[in-house]
């Protein structure tokens, strides 16, 4: 005796299946209740054409809501005769967490890096937007059809148009952070219509990342490395000093200890050229500030010689022991450099200094160069 399907049905309990061919375990009767899901089609096929594609809801198989119906079943009985079909069951919700990569690291360009070769990978959500083509130009004959089986064909799809996309829309690897929104839109759009061929929508698309191998990864850290150490010679001097420091620390002796003094003096022949630098640097400053406390002229410091005191130009009296200044030194007739007071000699070009102070044969008071009467008592000097 033959069974007759009064209610055809199907739930994934997988959450992975995209199309399940109910499987027919007797003839569907006519008046028979068909049980779509919210998230499901139901297409009928015969003869590998598709009926008649049924929406969420409980249908009931009669010839007046399938008009093609009527060609299945056996007139001469009044229409009421079981029939056969093949109902696939189509899932309509998107499937998410689909994932792509390059199995093999693509070509591509770079300005910075010439031809160098990338990584990539991402996830991507697509979903069936026509059932009956998706069945007809992927599912076939196939009695299920799951995510899996659509991921492996498409991701191999998107990595194709890959290489083609990074030419276009980015010169150089070093621009990835400002560009990955802008890839993941130019790939997604370039798929689009190869997903669409086959009744598929490709609903998100995201780049994971795009990675260049560990050898240019290496060569990009050296870069920015260098970038922040800015000036080269102050790093060398710190590296200089630091390594020193660690030689002096390192005490134990033996391989270890005789490795960190050839470190120290290995870097120690770098210090002469930069202590020299540095020597002849603050020798300068020196100079500059000795010419400025002890040379003549307005405007220039007096040097006390008892406290080493600077005073303000033309003070008589130290403003902090109170004892007289000595005369400011004198000035060389030859080249006009200022000399300390007392000398006989130019420091500078080596000529004889005339005498920068007179004494008074009367009251023993020392007079400037020249006076020809005594500051103190007046009375006149000597030639």
């Amino acid at each position: 005796m033959a069974q007759y399907l009064e209610v055809i049905e199907w739930l994934d309990d997988t959450g992975k299946e995209m199309v399940h061919r109910f499987e027919m375990g007797g003839e569907i009767k006519v008046g028979a209740q068909l049980v779509v899901q919210e998230t499901q089609w139901a297409v009928f096929f015969r003869d590998g054409k598709a009926l008649d594609v049924f929406g969420p809801g409980r249908h009931t198989l009669t010839t007046l809501n399938v008009p093609l119906l009527s060609k299945l079943i056996n007139l001469p009985f009044g229409g009421t005769s079981p029939f056969r079909a093949d109902v696939y069951y189509v899932n309509r919700k998107v499937f998410t967490d689909m994932k792509w990569g390059t199995k093999e690291p693509v070509l591509f360009r770079d300005t910075e890096f010439q031809m160098i070769r990338l990584r990539a990978f991402g996830k991507y959500a697509v979903r069936v937007a026509e059932p009956q083509l998706f069945i007809a130009t992927y599912v076939g004959s196939a009695g299920v059809q799951d995510s899996d089986g659509v991921e492996s064909y498409t991701k191999d799809m998107i990595v194709a148009r890959l290489n083609d996309v990074l030419g276009e829309n980015m010169k150089t690897i070093l621009d990835l952070a400002k560009v990955y929104d802008e890839l993941s839109e130019a790939l997604k759009a370039r798929v689009r219509d190869d997903f669409k061929k086959y009744g598929l929508e490709l609903v998100d698309f995201l780049i994971g990342a795009i990675t260049p191998p560990e050898e240019v990864q290496k060569v990009i850290d050296e870069r920015s490395g260098m970038a922040a150490v800015g000036n080269m010679n102050t790093y060398m001097q710190f590296k200089a000093a630091k390594s020193m420091e660690e030689a002096a620390k390192n005490t134990s002796g033996g391989a270890a200890g005789g490795m960190g003094l050839g470190m120290g003096a290995g870097m120690g022949m770098m210090i002469p050229g930069m202590v020299g630098q540095a020597m002849a640097q603050a020798q300068q400053a020196a100079s500059q500030q000795a010419a400025q406390v002890q040379g003549g002229g307005a405007g220039t410091s007096v040097l006390c010689a008892a406290c080493g005191r600077p005073n303000a130009p033309g003070a008589k009296f130290c403003d902090a022991c109170g004892k007289p200044l000595a005369a400011p030194g004198t000035v060389c007739p030859s080249c006009k450099t200022p000399n300390a007071p007392g000398a006989k000699f130019c420091g500078a070009c080596g000529k004889p200094l005339a005498p920068a102070t007179v004494t008074c044969p009367s009251c023993r008071t020392e007079n400037l160069a020249g006076a020809r009467f005594c500051s103190a008592c007046g009375k006149p000097i000597a030639p």
